[in-house]
């Protein structure tokens, strides 16, 4: 269908009709590298993701003109929705999740990457990381720091998975400084571990098991350092098809509703406020809350 200067509305309502009945559609429009007004390719990959489509790469017919394809995603392929028989399994080795990056998606490295930096991570002797999963988050440090600053950390991990656990021990077994535990973190306490200077979440503090508020506080209160700083990430998306879709799923919505993570967000800010923390609120498919210690005067 050619849609050359065409407006959004009226090929946004196409595609819409059309994927709801259809597995790929293609479309002709006009190309922004050569036609100054013209719709934009940002726009074009904000319209796949919100029609639950991924955007193939666009072919160039001629000077004015771009071939869009877009493949509907299954929406029944996703981790979200998979039934485990263990549930500490839900996130394994064999599950859908183990098998995505965060790390390949540019809206979770930037905001990240800005939060170790705000921490000032090179600075951090003891950091521990909640629902840890395959570990990116700990490999990302690893990555940007020089080794002998990196060697001086020591880095806990933990996990309910048992596959996950394995895994680890298994892809940074060359790194001493790091520990690997299978463990409920609602029984924290039970590992005797010390406190640490960072603590990093992403995307565990929200889940059914953890009654969160209780939990963030005790664990400011009792597993952080006097110092110490947090990295907390809250998911604003979904894993669907193998693509991150913007927007969490709300309970008793049919789309993206998101009173739940800026309520959670809200809380902690609030609270770590009046801890004595700086609070910053970043991000974007992910939301980062960065707190780090006030000094006294």
């Amino acid at each position: 269908m050619n849609f050359k200067n065409t407006q959004l509305l009226t090929i946004y309502t196409y595609l819409q009709k059309e994927l709801a009945s259809k597995a790929v559609v293609t479309i002709i429009v006009d190309n922004p590298d050569t036609i100054e007004d013209a719709i934009s390719l940002k726009s074009w990959i904000d319209v796949a993701q919100i029609l639950f489509a991924r955007l193939g790469v666009p072919k160039v017919l001629e000077s004015n003109s771009l071939e869009l394809t877009f493949y509907k995603l299954n929406q029944n392929n996703s981790f979200h929705t998979q039934k485990i028989e263990q549930k500490e399994e839900k996130y394994g080795v064999s599950s859908p999740f183990f098998k995505l990056d965060k790390l390949k998606q540019a809206s979770f490295l930037h905001y990240y990457l800005q939060a170790l930096q705000a921490v000032q991570i090179e600075q951090r002797r003891a950091i521990l990381n909640l629902g840890i999963n395959k570990g990116d988050e700990f490999a990302l440090i690893k990555d940007i720091l020089p080794l002998k600053k990196f060697e001086a950390i020591k880095f806990i991990g933990i996990d309910h998975s048992t596959t996950i656990i394995e895994y680890l021990k298994k892809r940074f077994a060359t790194n001493s400084n790091m520990s690997f535990f299978a463990a409920d973190i609602n029984k924290l306490a039970l590992l005797g571990l010390p406190k640490s200077d960072l603590i990093i979440s992403i995307g565990t503090l929200q889940s059914p098991g953890i009654n969160y508020k209780p939990f963030l506080m005790e664990l400011v209160q009792e597993h952080l350092a006097p110092n110490g700083a947090l990295i907390l990430g809250f998911p604003n998306s979904r894993w669907i098809d193998g693509e991150l879709i913007y927007g969490a799923k709300a309970p008793n919505y049919s789309y993206s509703e998101m009173s739940l993570v800026c309520s959670d967000i809200i809380f902690a800010k609030k609270y770590l406020q009046q801890k004595r923390f700086r609070v910053s609120v970043t991000g974007k498919d992910y939301l980062f809350i960065t707190a780090t210690k006030i000094a006294k005067v």
